[in-house]
């Protein structure tokens, strides 16, 4: 498993990741090849701006792109983890060895000395990944839903100097 820099040619790669079983628990709706590159764009934008407020990573195995992961600074020394991968590498270690990659990246290169995370309460797979990665559970927070439900997420987070590896 690596990590890399999205680039323009990664819009297909997007739109089968975020579709089937792999949405079920994020929007929902599958992405279109449109705004597939729509994602890609706001990335490189974002990846250009200083100081930079996002990182966004392929999760490639066996060079082929399988997930996405991606860094937000919330504050200066707080950031926010997300990452989907497609389901059919899912159970395969992959987003847990993503997460360490960027936890170490966040101490080491961002400078951030708090990481958060969060997952839908059917996705307990997503639960065990970060503390897998020494997250520890912290409460919930509600999130509406298109149809305006609020659905309590579970909430994690991390204090970035407990995790010792390299980073992306």
């Amino acid at each position: 498993m690596t990590l890399r820099d999205l680039v323009q040619d990664d819009a297909l790669a997007l739109t089968r990741i975020y579709s089937g079983a792999s949405v079920r628990h994020t929007t929902g709706r599958e992405l279109t090849l449109d705004q597939a590159h729509e994602k890609v764009r706001a990335a490189l934008t974002r990846a250009a701006e200083k100081p930079r407020g996002q990182w966004s990573w392929g999760i490639l195995a066996s060079d082929e792109m399988i997930g996405l992961i991606a860094l937000r600074r919330r504050s200066p020394s707080m950031g926010s983890i997300s990452y989907i991968l497609r389901e059919d590498t899912w159970a395969n270690g992959y987003a847990t060895e993503a997460v360490k990659h960027v936890v170490a990246f966040a101490y080491t290169t961002a400078g951030l000395s708090r990481l958060e995370a969060m997952h839908h309460p059917e996705n307990p797979a997503s639960g065990r990944v970060l503390t897998k990665t020494d997250f520890t559970r912290t409460g919930t927070i509600d999130r509406a839903t298109d149809d305006a439900i609020a659905v309590p997420y579970k909430l994690y987070a991390l204090p970035v100097r407990c995790l010792r590896t390299t980073g992306p």
